[in-house]
Formats: structure tokens, sequence, C-alpha cells
């Protein structure tokens, strides 16, 4: 693991691979380590594959209240300056789909391909903001193993629990190993983040949309409206995954996400 510090804020890291650079954002409450299928695979096949914990979780600083998805962002525009990274291609998965969609709000021309992986770009509602504040008041009193156990079985599918128990405990101690203070702090982020819907008709790099076919959070419904709204985008379905495709179905996820990236390898520098 590799880290990097700013105004007291250090963010652990993995940076793995030669070649055009690939940067994979984690969701809630997960950590780096949700993309070892994906970094493992491409590292391999000619691409840099960067993988960061965002504060508040993994082994990046714990920081208290509340995290907007534009912090979040932030850090990782910073991480790319120390890395000496112009353009790459950015993705993210559920909440880490939502830092993407900022990131490409504040900073399009560092944008090369986008991956929005079981993910959503409306704002909350009162109910959703609500709800988000509650949950982070109960996390700082209750810790996170109760939260982990009672959304297991809607991160990863039922029947991969059974049939994949490695990959459900995965999931299961990326969770209960998260601090609730960076959780709440980023429940209380999500809660307030703006509504991307609109700005989904301005992306104009290639994008690559992906959902895992049994997605309660995000639902198939979710993701076919990014990819109505984005311009020329692609849609993966990923057939029986929930909302970790990635890791239930790390094969096909890994396919749909070469050919998205073996097209855009192929595309003019002038359109890049």
């Amino acid at each position: 693991m590799s880290t990097w510090s700013l105004d007291g804020v250090t963010l652990g890291y993995e940076d793995e691979g030669h070649g055009d650079p690939l940067v994979l954002v984690h969701g809630h409450p997960f950590d780096r380590t949700m993309w070892r299928p994906q970094a493992e695979h491409f590292s391999r096949t000619g691409w840099r594959v960067i993988t960061p914990d965002l504060r508040g979780y993994g082994e990046s600083t714990v920081v208290p209240g509340k995290t907007m998805l534009e912090t979040f962002a932030r850090d990782i525009a910073g991480l790319l300056d120390h890395l000496g990274l112009d353009r790459v291609v950015l993705g993210g998965l559920s909440m880490g789909g939502q830092i993407v969609m900022e990131f490409h709000r504040l900073f399009p021309d560092r944008v090369r391909g986008l991956l929005l992986a079981d993910t959503f770009a409306a704002a909350e509602t009162e109910e959703g903001r609500n709800a988000r504040y509650e949950m982070a008041e109960r996390l700082l009193r209750e810790g996170m193993t109760g939260y982990a156990g009672e959304v297991l079985s809607k991160m990863v599918a039922p029947h991969n629990i059974e049939e994949l128990p490695a990959v459900a405990e995965h999931v299961l101690a990326m969770m209960s190993g998260t601090d609730p203070e960076g959780a709440a702090a980023a429940l209380r982020g999500r809660a307030e983040r703006p509504d991307y819907t609109g700005m989904l008709r301005d992306v104009a790099v290639p994008t690559l949309v992906v959902v895992g076919s049994d997605d309660e959070f995000t639902p198939v419904g979710d993701a076919r409206l990014i990819h109505e709204r984005v311009p020329g985008s692609t849609l993966a379905i990923i057939d029986g995954a929930a909302h970790m495709p990635n890791l239930e179905r790390p094969a096909e996820f890994n396919a749909a996400l070469e050919r998205f990236l073996d097209a855009l390898s192929h595309t003019p520098a002038t359109a890049r």
C-alpha cells in the first residue's frame, strides 16, 4: 500500500500495473479491496489500476462530521495530481459512482471514460435524507456489526451468499471493519448530494453503465435511466448478481469492462 497526505488527511491506495490509468472508487461501507478482482485482472492486461481508500474508510484518515461528495472527488483529484496523472478512466460503484459523477461535474477535462456501476443519479428524497441521517446516528451508537448483518443479503444476492461464501465473508468484513465515524460522515454527505440527472446529457466521454440483475439498492431501472441519459453509453446487466457484481460475478463484470476499455483504447486520440 502507498499513501498520500494533504491538510492532515492521508489516503491509502494501491497503484498496480503499467499503461493507461484506470481509477476505481469503492462504495459504502467498503474499501479498496472490493476492487481486487479488477485490479488483478486489468493490471495484467496493460492498465495501471489505482484503487484508493476514501477518507473515512479502509486505511485512510477518518474525518468525523459530514463528508460531501465534492470532498471525496477533490481528494481523488489531489491523488491524481500527486501521481502526475492528467486524464484517467474513472469508475465507481454505488456511492463510488456518485463520487465519479461529482468528479466529472468538477473536472470533466480530466476524464477519458466513465464506469458507473450499481449507482443512481437523482438527488435524495426528503424521506431518504432523513433515513441517512438517522442511520448515521445509529452507526455511531451501535457500531457497524448489526447494520452489516442486516444488509448483507442485499449487497450480495442470497443465493451467492450460499454459493460464494468467501465473497460474502469479504463483503461482511469490509462493512464490519469500517469506522462508524467515517461511515456516518459519508451518509450525511450523501443525504445532501446534488441531482446529477440533468448533467448526464452533457457527458461527452465513453461511458459504461453496469448493474446486477438482482440489485435491490439500485435496481436495473436506475441503470437504464443513466444509460438513456448519457449519450452513446453502453449498458451491461450482470445476471445473478445483486449490488456487488464485480465480486459476485467477476468474470462477467471484467468481460464487460474489458470490452469497454478495448474500444476506448482504439478511440482516436483527438476524440479522447
